[in-house]
């Protein structure tokens, strides 16, 4: 997304949209764009510097750790902000810094279960030593004959 300097009042502008998705290198990740980037911003400048801050949202297809079945995920990045020094007359590129802040909200272990709409189907093994407490068995250690 490009931003025109000139197009910006001084009072600041809003800009509301979509774009292609900016994070098209994950695919190889195994993370994959679904839909296009919804982006909600006020942008200005103030003192040779541009301003953003709004809302992000990317939805992608991620798999799930758990069960490995894939599921839609949307990255949101609520408190989205930015403060850039100007370097030219015309315009200021911003999907590096779309691309930044998604890549830093990504969920770590995605869980398909995480919003709780789903249950994941993973199984769950719970043995029956898992279940019962046992008593310490400290006779191998209590076999030990040490020198003091």
């Amino acid at each position: 997304m490009k931003i025109h300097l000139k197009q910006i009042p001084a009072e600041g502008l809003h800009v509301e949209g979509e774009e292609d998705c900016p994070i098209p290198e994950l695919a190889a990740d195994g993370i994959r764009c679904v839909g296009p980037l919804h982006y909600n911003l006020d942008v200005g400048i103030s003192a040779g510097a541009l301003w953003a801050n709004g809302i992000l949202k990317q939805p992608v297809e991620v798999s799930c750790v758990s069960c490995l079945e894939k599921f839609v995920h949307e990255i949101k990045v609520p408190a989205f902000a930015l403060h850039t020094e100007l370097h030219g007359p015309e315009t200021v590129e911003l999907t590096p810094f779309f691309r930044e802040d998604i890549l830093l909200n990504l969920p770590a272990y995605p869980h398909c279960d995480r919003e709780g709409g789903k249950v994941c189907k993973a199984p769950v093994s719970k043995t029956p030593e898992a279940t019962s407490e046992r008593k310490p068995d400290w006779s191998a250690l209590d076999k030990l004959k040490l020198k003091r």
